[in-house]
């Protein structure tokens, strides 16, 4: 029997639980009568809560976000229909706001709201000793990091082989966008430099080669952020991967120079631009010298081996798709290798609301509360975002092919408007925006290239993508009666994460 279990569901296997991990480091003398336990989003309800139960708890802690809220909510009605007694205690992102208009909010006994790290083991210790708190919902203080139990010596040798290492320096943002969560953890809070270091030298020496970090502002303080790099740089190995969340227009030149020593594709900066438009940045509280921001992609494009994926925002109060249009042209010309068109959500807590009647915000009432239309965009143009954000994924982010995308919009002004034109054009030849085997899609390229288009040479730059990288393929049958030129593209010799070397086209290039 296992007295405590720290439970959630994962969007995929992959994903290993960080938040588990902390609140099981900081149990204390608990940890002895507890266990995590790990599921994903394919699973049925049923059968997580058959696991769960099988181990007869006294406490179930459950990490609830916006990818499981829903499925979690169905376990939590099967625990507590089935095995009243048990203790249900949630926390997470989802339930640390609205709460009294939330279902699973009434199902559960508890809810730690905010960061639980040091809250959970005094609730567990107060409900063990027969002394359990009166109040459902219980704030959590911001815990100071020097006094928080570091997680990483419980990443399992699995954890290591298989799965995403999630490792933070800090927590928190300065910022004050109103369409995040992130902008309501203040202030930032930083995990002793050295004692962090020390962390990764560990997970290092376990033969740990790939890690996420999830601070939000990763190049806050630079004088930390260039530690990080150099401690990377003095033991880099082959098939190390790094990413880091970082603002766009805060990279001095001692920063930029540390990035410029990594090879090729093995470093991912994730860059948040959101907007272009400084009337839209002005109504959602966010500020960028877009001077800057547009120097330093710049810079990594030119000077760098560094993967930058820069993230849009579509349905922002005030944002047209005229002026989205404008901005994603704006950043197609600095050359990232991927562009992220996401949809805004209107996330439990955030701000975003008080735009609600200005400008006609309509959310999806389910998760992910997606926009659904706002006085700009019609449901109808949000329908054809999501569809282009879709293809423009499949397209372009996955970097199978890096050579005939820019073919789309080639003579022409502008990429949005064209890309914009294929999606459309796309999504009525197919009839669907998921389920697309690459066949058929690089069929549906050749032929929207070529037929509707009337451009030629497109069988040679679409038969380069397909077999760049030295990856064996099937052939592509609609493209035997058209005429090669060259080679099968060159064979990559960076060892990168699968996504990013993609889109490493060959030397000369």
């Amino acid at each position: 029997m296992t007295e405590i279990l720290l439970a959630t569901i994962n969007a995929r296997y992959i994903h290993a639980a960080f938040g588990l991990r902390y609140l099981y480091a900081n149990l204390g003398e608990l940890q002895a009568r507890a266990r995590i336990l790990e599921f994903e989003i394919k699973q049925r309800a049923l059968d997580i809560a058959s696991e769960l139960l099988s181990h007869e708890p006294k406490i179930v802690g459950l990490g609830v976000y916006i990818w499981n809220v829903t499925l979690t909510s169905e376990v939590v009605a099967v625990l507590k229909r089935v095995r009243p007694e048990i203790v249900i205690i949630l926390g997470g992102p989802e339930v640390s706001h609205e709460t009294a208009s939330q279902e699973i909010v009434e199902w559960a006994d508890y809810v730690i709201t905010g960061e639980a790290d040091l809250k959970f083991a005094e609730v567990c210790r107060q409900i063990l000793e027969g002394r359990a708190p009166k109040p459902k919902i219980l704030p959590a203080e911001l815990p100071l990091m020097d006094r928080v139990q570091l997680p990483y010596d419980l990443y399992t040798n699995e954890d290591l082989a298989h799965r995403v290492l999630y490792v933070e320096a800090s927590r928190g943002c300065p910022f004050t966008c109103e369409f995040c969560l992130s902008s309501l953890d203040v202030p930032v809070r930083a995990v002793e430099v050295a004692r962090f270091l020390e962390s990764l030298e560990g997970l290092i020496a376990r033969g740990a080669r790939v890690f996420k970090f999830v601070d939000r502002t990763f190049n806050l303080h630079i004088a930390t952020s260039r530690a990080i790099l150099q401690f990377f740089i003095d033991r880099w190995q082959d098939g190390m991967f790094l990413h880091f969340e970082m603002v766009p227009d805060r990279m001095p030149e001692a920063l930029l120079d540390l990035l410029a020593w990594f090879p090729k594709g093995t470093v991912q900066l994730e860059v948040g631009i959101q907007t272009f438009d400084e009337v839209v940045s002005k109504n959602i509280s966010r500020r960028q010298n877009y001077a800057k921001l547009e120097h330093n992609l710049r810079f990594l494009r030119a000077h760098t081996g560094v993967h930058v994926h820069a993230d849009l925002i579509v349905g922002l109060p005030g944002e047209s798709l005229e002026s989205f249009g404008r901005g994603f042209d704006r950043l197609v010309a600095m050359g990232p290798q991927e562009i992220q068109v996401g949809i805004l959500k209107r996330l439990r807590g955030t701000p975003i609301v008080r735009h609600d009647r200005e400008w006609g915000m309509v959310y999806s009432p389910h998760p992910p509360y997606e926009i659904l239309q706002n006085g700009l965009l019609s449901f109808e143009t949000l329908n054809r975002f999501r569809r282009f954000a879709r293809f423009w994924d499949l397209v372009a982010n996955s970097g199978r092919f890096t050579e005939t995308l820019p073919w789309i919009w080639k003579g022409r002004a502008s990429a949005f408007e064209s890309f914009m034109h294929f999606s459309d054009w796309l999504g009525a030849r197919l009839g669907r925006n998921h389920s697309i085997a690459l066949v058929a899609l690089a069929e549906s390229l050749y032929v929207y290239l070529n037929q509707e288009l009337g451009l030629e040479g497109v069988a040679e730059v679409l038969r380069s993508d397909w077999f760049r990288g030295g990856i064996k393929r099937e052939h592509l049958p609609f493209l035997e009666a058209a005429p090669a030129t060259g080679g099968a593209g060159e064979r990559q010799k960076t060892k990168t994460a699968r996504r990013q070397s993609r889109h490493l086209l060959p030397e000369g290039s």
